[in-house]
């Protein structure tokens, strides 16, 4: 059975989504394009489903995945609590490649993984996953490749790194087109993880947990640089064990770099 769909063509459209659609709701995986790099979707309020998905990227619970959304409503209804700050950044660049995190509501009925009561929330800027979100509701969605390898941007990039393990591939094309690779690795299309939740202290700051396709000088100039944690320069080998510790804790905490 033909498992990857060309949205570009009417009917390929059609069959996709629906088939799509059905797959999310038997609990299974499907691949969709977004704006930045293809990601891996799985029912997000479906623990069997994010477990399937984690499974498939040979990642464990320790790397929950992000949440795409259709929009701003969604946001509210997921996050706890959404700063001013938050909201000037989700205006300025949703749809787009930022994902910020964010307390989660409480009362969420969903398991994630180790989340630490937090929420990895991103609104994408591509119409075949806007369509889709609209359609499911909130999606547990990671890059779509297997732990460790770079991100696909394409279905058959995606289809080679996890094969039968997803049930639909949608290609809209090759991603990332409308950025530059300005993060962290050569190439990196993924998009820029904020951390929000140290806005709940009074002296807390945004900190960038992974560089991505919006640049710390783009989010500054939203928030103003006095609002966001300082880069950490290392000076010296003596501080190089520290450094590294603080690296492993900031990755501990937060959604796994390679997110969609």
């Amino acid at each position: 059975m033909t498992r990857i769909h060309d949205t570009s063509v009417g009917t390929g459209l059609m069959t996709g989504m629906r088939l799509a659609r059905q797959a999310l709701g038997r609990g299974q995986l499907v691949v969709l394009p977004t704006d930045t790099v293809y990601g891996v979707a799985a029912d997000a309020f479906d623990a069997n489903a994010v477990q399937r998905l984690l499974d498939a990227k040979g990642r464990d619970r320790t790397a929950p995945p992000p949440v795409l959304i259709p929009g701003i409503p969604t946001l509210d209804a997921l996050a706890a609590d959404v700063p001013a700050p938050v909201r000037a950044l989700v205006e300025a660049f949703w749809p787009g490649g930022l994902t910020v995190i964010l307390e989660a509501q409480p009362s969420l009925r969903w398991d994630l993984g180790e989340t630490r009561g937090t929420v990895a929330l991103r609104m994408p800027d591509h119409p075949i996953a806007l369509e889709l979100l609209a359609e499911t509701g909130p999606l547990a969605v990671s890059s779509a490749n297997l732990s460790g390898q770079p991100a696909a941007t394409t279905a058959q990039a995606a289809e080679e790194m996890l094969g039968e393990s997803v049930e639909v591939y949608l290609d809209g094309g090759t991603s990332g087109a409308g950025y530059e690779a300005v993060g962290e690795r050569p190439g990196d299309l993924s998009s820029t993880i904020v951390d929000a939740t140290g806005l709940s202290r009074t002296d807390g700051r945004l900190r960038i947990v992974r560089a991505g396709v919006i640049t710390r000088e783009q989010i500054a100039e939203v928030v103003s640089e006095d609002l966001m944690e300082p880069v950490a320069v290392v000076t010296a080998d003596a501080e190089a064990p520290a450094a590294d510790a603080a690296a492993t804790a900031e990755a501990d905490a937060a959604p796994e770099a390679d997110t969609a």
